[in-house]
């Protein structure tokens, strides 16, 4: 058993260090507020997580809907004819007859 890279050997070593130092009243309320603690930062993270996966889930449909839409605007625009009236328009001048 390997929590936090600690052993069991080391794990008993800390509990008879704290039963000295809390005492037997003291360290059951102790486990539970640090059981308490730990829980709260499991939640934490995990909701972190969710939040950050379902973002990520939205950005990549918002991305997705944008290249179809650049897709089907692309196939839909068709190009104008190249006429002397269109040609005018697109330079912004006129031919002059003198």
């Amino acid at each position: 058993m390997n929590v936090f890279g600690i052993g069991l050997p080391e794990m008993v070593l800390i509990l008879a260090i704290a039963l000295l130092v809390f005492g037997p009243k003291k360290l059951p309320e102790i486990g539970r507020s640090l059981g308490k603690a730990i829980r709260g930062f499991q939640d934490a993270s995990k909701e972190f997580e969710n939040e950050f996966k379902r973002e990520s889930q939205e950005l990549e449909e918002a991305v997705k809907m944008s290249a179809r839409l650049e897709a089907s605007e692309a196939t839909s625009v068709s190009p104008e004819p190249n006429t002397p009236e269109t040609s005018v328009e697109r330079s912004g001048t006129e031919n002059e007859v003198s």
